[in-house]
């Protein structure tokens, strides 16, 4: 493929990933409305936020195999198609249970995004470029993220929390068609090895992929990160709200803001990796365990701003984004770079499973519910009656679920500080791992 071709495919890809993001964001800007029309708890909040990523975990192993043996652009344009259509419908929910029942079918949509499109990246462009280009692929995340915050808000405020579900589905659903004229590139293409002449057994697939010792640690690492960019990315805007006293517009532009300039550290990040590869293979994950070590004190500083200073805590939180999302094209890369091209489907899935369902299930649920817990606290310090409904929910009053939410976040940099760990853990594993993977594609090569 030419390069004009490789860079197209990569714009279509990246505005897949845009609205994969977008679509998940609408849902934590327009919560608090949701919250008091439905009468609901944070721990609800954090069911909603999640809800979708139960299927996703599940659902994303099957789809990252089938993303190895059969046509990827097939798959991803079924899925993108799926999850559009499901975000519109999110908007017609009457209730609690339909809104999760809509959350968790978009979740089966989104599950084809990440192991297909990071497939054809892979054989799109070579090892030294690769991790500016999932870099460039990722930067979907903070945008999506971001222009998301800003006009979900927007949307919401002029014509109900209802219509920020409807409008994103139209672009979706033209970029599912978009992507059915992308080439599916020949697999191993960019690495100059020759295609499998027969699909490889998933359960011998799945045993390749858990047999580098790498893949263990990044796996851990991104349970890890995804918690604390869920928790994040379900409860900054609240935060906004609540602690610093933000109407629902201004929050959601200022959570913007965070993710919009923090995406520059996430291209700056794998400009970097790429750099640091060609010194020594362990560059990328050194270049990632570096940022995240440096994302401790910025959150710190963060979370320190006084009560009503809203635009002091974006300075500090959009330093520490940028920080925390220089691991995507670093650790995305340096997958590749231990795993071959016919497995690179399945270990994305994989990895995601584990991502997922531990760390972006337990992270908006688990802050949620220290969020209840240290709001209760604090009512109970004020010595404040508490009322409690039918059902055991406390109804607490909306200055103790500020205290309770802002002190739960301190969670943030406790796991920034154990991921530094894990990600000098595999940065030590990746070159033996790496000369595995040479060692294979020179025993291909010699085969064919």
């Amino acid at each position: 493929m030419s390069p004009t071709r490789a860079w197209l495919t990569l714009a279509v890809l990246c505005g897949i990933n845009f609205m994969n993001f977008y679509d998940r964001q609408i849902l934590p800007v327009v919560q608090d409305d949701i919250r008091r029309q439905w009468e609901l708890s944070d721990r609800d909040l954090g069911l909603l936020g999640t809800a979708f990523i139960v299927l996703y975990a599940v659902v994303g192993v099957p789809l990252g195999r089938l993303a190895d043996v059969w046509r990827r652009t097939w798959v991803l344009a079924a899925g993108v198609a799926v999850w559009s259509v499901l975000t519109a419908a999110s908007g017609l929910a009457s209730g609690f249970w339909s809104l999760f029942v809509c959350r968790l079918g978009v979740g089966v949509g989104e599950a084809s995004c990440a192991p297909t499109a990071s497939s054809l990246i892979g054989d799109l462009f070579g090892a030294e470029r690769r991790a500016r280009a999932l870099a460039i692929f990722m930067l979907g995340l903070p945008l999506g993220l971001g222009i998301s915050s800003v006009l979900s808000g927007v949307i919401a405020q002029r014509f109900g929390w209802q219509a920020a579900f409807y409008i994103p589905a139209i672009p979706g659903l033209v970029l599912a068609l978009a992507v059915l004229y992308v080439d599916d590139s020949v697999r191993g293409l960019a690495d100059q090895i020759a295609p499998a002449a027969e699909p490889i057994p998933f359960g011998a697939a799945l045993r390749s992929v858990l047999a580098r010792p790498t893949m263990w640690w990044i796996i851990l690492s991104g349970a890890v990160h995804n918690f604390n960019t869920y928790a994040l990315g379900t409860f900054l805007t609240s935060v906004m709200r609540r602690y610093h006293e933000l109407e629902r517009d201004a929050a959601g532009l200022a959570s913007g803001l965070v993710w919009g300039i923090g995406a520059a550290g996430m291209f700056l990040a794998g400009w970097l990796g790429d750099l640091a590869f060609r010194r020594r293979v362990s560059g990328r994950l050194e270049v990632s365990c570096c940022a995240i070590a440096l994302a401790v004190p910025f959150v710190l500083l963060g979370l320190a701003v006084p009560a009503g200073q809203p635009w002091p805590f974006a300075f500090w939180m959009v330093l520490t984004y940028a920080m925390m999302s220089a691991y995507y094209g670093t650790v995305y890369a340096s997958i590749q770079d231990i795993i071959g091209p016919s497995l690179r489907g399945t270990a994305m899935a994989v990895y995601f499973f584990a991502m997922y369902a531990l760390g972006a299930v337990l992270g908006p649920v688990g802050t949620g519910w220290l969020s209840d817990s240290l709001a209760a606290r604090a009512a109970g310090l004020a010595r404040v009656a508490v009322e409690v409904t039918a059902d055991g929910k406390l109804l607490l009053p909306d200055r103790f679920r500020a205290i309770g939410l802002h002190q739960a976040m301190y969670v943030v940099p406790i796991l920034c500080g154990v991921l530094v760990v894990i990600l000098l853990a595999a940065s030590r594993t990746v070159i033996g791992d790496r000369k595995h993977l040479l060692a294979s594609m020179d025993a291909s090569q010699v085969q064919s």
